[in-house]
């Protein structure tokens, strides 16, 4: 079991409670969209869709955003690069998992947009 004080999933080397956690919890609105997107990769790690669904823009929401038919093990997050223009950013991360006992990675450059101050997933490019 994870506690508050563990370091947060996504990578960032700070305690969860100072990092990601305030945004799932919605105590406070990630301040950038790699902010978010780290978020949305804890979330990932702790099954949470709700958090998931709140953070992704409903017109590319789909139905289920978590597979539960095959759990996911996620090992580690590495962002490779971010930028912002206004309301419209693109992260590009590395995402390691496992499936199975398979590994595998997610190198996704991701888009996001802001309303009202809020930053939300769109969709991304997925690399080989």
């Amino acid at each position: 079991m994870q506690h508050d004080s563990d370091a947060c999933p996504c990578g960032s080397g700070k305690p969860l409670k100072d990092c990601c956690a305030p945004y799932m919890s919605g105590t406070a609105v990630a301040p950038t969209a790699e902010a978010l997107m780290r978020s949305r990769y804890t979330a990932y790690t702790r099954n949470d869709e709700a958090y998931l669904r709140a953070t992704w823009d409903e017109r590319t929401c789909p139905q289920e955003c978590i597979a539960h038919d095959d759990p996911t093990k996620w090992l580690g997050l590495e962002v490779k690069a971010h930028s912002a223009d206004g309301d419209t950013a693109t992260v590009e991360f590395v995402a390691r998992y496992k499936i199975g006992g398979r590994a595998h990675k997610l190198h996704e450059v991701s888009r996001f947009v802001r309303y009202d101050g809020q930053w939300v997933y769109v969709n991304g490019d997925i690399s080989e």
